[in-house]
């Protein structure tokens, strides 16, 4: 308390108390990591639960939902499979494809995207032509394009998908790039002498990652439902291996009688997709500074 404010009686009792902001969680946020925490946890411990394998009949075709035992819970497939079995594997496969897809992009389309915002002059040039080409085209053409001309597997799977998305976080990372390379610390660097290279990747490229990965949330999204177009279309993962998109595929003849062989693996893209897009919206309100500013 001050010496002004002490010689006023009641001054420091009258004044407002203004409590500090917090920003409320939604409850959708919530639970969207509780269910990517659950398909995380299938993915990794598939092997460990009391599934019937995934390649292995285990009764007769297209039974439908039952509690007789653990592996007709969500049914059986047209080969008589266990339809939880096969989904519990194709969250590994799908997952996977996605963010290790998701992966390779970021590292790729950060560092392109770096190089083309701050040296700028041909870099930039010659890495937003190609970028500028590949957007061209549109995502699920080029995607069997790739498909058409490599033999469908999960290599292939990947560097479609891969090759899709780098664009994006091109100009993702050029963009935040821009914005950071112009302010005041950055050019207090460069008037003491500091070299362009560990400016941008001391001083630029730490604030340039926050805004990447709070965009990878949504973009394993569209990965997820890419994975899901193509493997619908017999271009993704061979069978027997099941992906969600696969599931959907095999049970696409039978959905006048055994609707639920398309609807099951139909809910679980669904809730991944929203999921992954809620706690993305929140990770870039919360960690992507130039979204704020």
């Amino acid at each position: 308390m001050t010496e002004a404010s002490a010689s006023v009686p009641g001054l420091a009792q009258d004044a407002p108390v203004v409590p500090a902001a917090r920003r409320s969680r939604s409850v959708l946020v919530w639970l969207s990591m509780a269910w990517l925490a659950l398909i995380v946890f299938i993915a990794i411990f598939a092997n460990l639960l009391p599934f019937a394998s995934y390649a292995t009949p285990v009764g007769m075709p297209r039974l439908g939902p039952s509690t007789s035992s653990f592996d007709q819970l969500f049914g059986l497939d047209g080969l008589g499979r266990s339809v939880i079995s096969r989904l519990a594997y194709g969250t590994r496969v799908s997952l996977l494809v996605g963010a290790l897809a998701g992966i390779a992009a970021m590292l790729i389309g950060t560092l392109l995207g770096l190089a083309a915002g701050y040296f700028r002059g041909k870099t930039e040039t010659i890495i937003m032509y190609f970028t500028d080409a590949f957007l061209a085209f549109p995502p699920l053409v080029l995607l069997l394009a790739i498909s058409a001309i490599l033999l469908p597997s999960y290599n292939t799977l990947l560097l479609g998908l891969t090759v899709v998305v780098t664009p994006t976080f091109i100009r993702l990372a050029r963009a935040n790039t821009m914005t950071w390379a112009a302010r005041e610390f950055v050019m207090a660097a460069t008037n003491l002498g500091a070299g362009r290279l560990r400016i941008a990747f001391r001083e630029v490229l730490p604030n340039v990652v926050p805004s990447v990965l709070a965009y990878f949330p949504t973009v394993v999204a569209a990965l997820i439902v890419a994975e899901g177009s193509l493997s619908f279309l017999g271009l993704g993962i061979p069978s027997p291996t099941p992906s969600w998109g696969g599931l959907i595929s095999d049970g696409k003849d039978f959905l006048r009688d055994s609707p639920f062989l398309v609807m099951i693996p139909s809910v679980a893209i669904f809730l991944t997709v929203f999921a992954l897009n809620q706690v993305g919206d929140w990770a870039r309100a919360k960690f992507d500074v130039t979204a704020r500013d």
